[in-house]
């Protein structure tokens, strides 16, 4: 914040000046705007003689006032670039850009009323429409509701959406949900894709809300959609919108077999709605624990008990294919006695397999120490990791000639970090070797 209110007085200072609001100013940016706004407040308390006063702005010619009075009322499309401004020369609009953001809301407000017939500052129209003084704030509304068409909140949504988190930011926010709302194909495609996951939000949201994308389009975004808000409103929209047994598999499918977790659990849990519980099962080792507790949700409203299960899988400590999320989610849904098959789980060839035994072992609460101390030497990182997370709590039980022996050169780099850590928890005065203090 600081760093774009030091931006915005640099930029202030220049616009004052009449440096062109392109080559100061990103314009696409709403951060530029805002750091704008900030700045010129932060500048102008110092009393520059540079900010533009009232006497300035008044004598501006082409004074339209509020739309609705005299005049047509519309914006007018006219681009600072083809020629001077009529008597004030290129600067007006630079100027009028500060004086926009200017301390003084009288100075705010009557450089509204000289800002209808350029369009380049709408952005400044959106920021002002937010004022904490009253005047002020209506004066932009007016001048917004006029000026914002499907074109021009395409370009300011991102930063009507920033405005909209102020305190008087909702009316920017609902005019430009009325405006997507009453266009001919409901909200344009380009803000589904928007880099600003801000905007994404909105539109998701308000498809959603106005039913705008079919069942099946929701749940294939919820499925690829790397934004978890995105992901659950899609995934909750798609969901809604299909009835039992018509169109489910559509939206099903898609959520099933999604990578991310928040679409994974909504097309787990929808599966007792669907009438197939039996489904859940497979998705009891999941790699997440938020499917893995919905499929055990559903496993127990199908009246089955996913503990039998969870035993019935680690207990096959021999099996090369078993999922790591078995060891793992018998220690969710198990009891202390559980922890013998996991111990037995601390051998398997699969590294993934032994790391989930020693987390569900640390969920348990029974972590023997001698049990854990071989896995400090495991050639996989991730085993060592866990090793380390588990018996950091009982690093004072660990003989000290043992972690010595860890830290020195030969051993690998992970190894050698996790002995540091335990050390360090055991009151230990240590010193990684050179090449191993690198990165950590």
């Amino acid at each position: 914040m600081n760093e774009d209110i030091r931006g915005g007085e640099a930029a202030a200072v220049r616009l004052a000046r009449g440096a062109p609001l392109d080559e100061v100013l990103d314009v696409d940016d709403p951060a530029a705007w805002t750091g704008l706004d900030a700045g010129v407040r932060a500048w102008g308390g110092y009393g520059i003689e540079d900010l533009p006063d009232r006497a300035w702005v008044e004598a501006l010619d082409g004074a339209t006032g509020p739309p609705g009075g005299s005049g047509t009322g519309r914006w007018m499309f006219r681009s600072s670039r083809r020629g001077p401004e009529p008597d004030h020369g290129p600067s007006v609009e630079p100027r009028l850009a500060v004086a926009l953001c200017h301390p003084d809301g009288h100075i705010r407000e009557a450089a509204l009323a000289r800002v209808s017939d350029r369009p380049v500052l709408l952005p400044l129209v959106v920021i002002r429409a937010a004022d904490w003084a009253a005047p002020v704030r209506d004066k932009a509304r007016e001048l917004l509701r006029v000026g914002l068409d499907m074109r021009t909140g395409l370009a300011l949504a991102p930063l009507i959406l920033r405005i909209g988190r102020r305190e008087r930011g909702s009316y920017g926010v609902e005019l430009l949900g009325a405006m997507l709302r009453r266009a001919p194909h409901g909200a344009p495609a380009t803000l589904f894709v928007h880099p600003d996951r801000t905007v994404r939000r909105f539109a998701y949201r308000l498809a959603a809300e106005e039913s705008l994308l079919s069942p099946d389009r929701f749940a294939r975004t919820a499925a690829w959609d790397d934004d978890v808000v995105v992901q659950t409103l899609c995934a909750e929209a798609a969901l809604a919108a299909v009835r039992e047994g018509d169109g489910l598999d559509e939206v099903l499918e898609p959520l099933l077999a999604a990578r991310n977790p928040r679409a994974r659990s909504a097309g787990v849990t929808a599966l007792r709605r669907a009438g197939r519980p039996e489904r859940a099962l497979e998705f009891l080792a999941d790699r997440s624990a938020l499917v893995r507790a919905c499929a055990r949700y559903v496993v127990r409203q199908h009246g089955s008990d996913p503990l039998s299960w969870y035993r019935q899988r680690c207990a096959q400590a021999d099996d090369p294919a078993l999922p790591p999320g078995a060891a793992i989610g018998l220690a969710e849904c198990g009891e202390r006695a559980d922890a013998e098959a996991l111990r037995l789980l601390l051998t398997h060839p699969a590294p993934a397999v032994r790391a989930r035994a020693v987390a569900g072992l640390r969920t348990l609460d029974v972590t023997v120490v001698e049990d854990l101390r071989p896995l400090i030497d495991d050639p996989a990182p991730g085993v060592v990791r866990e090793a380390t997370l588990a018996l950091l709590p009982s690093a004072a039980l660990l003989p000290e000639a043992w972690l010595t022996e860890r830290l020195t050169a030969q051993r690998p780099r992970h190894v050698r970090v996790a002995a540091e850590r335990l050390a360090t928890a055991a009151g230990l005065v240590v010193r990684l070797p050179v090449d191993a203090e690198r990165g950590c």
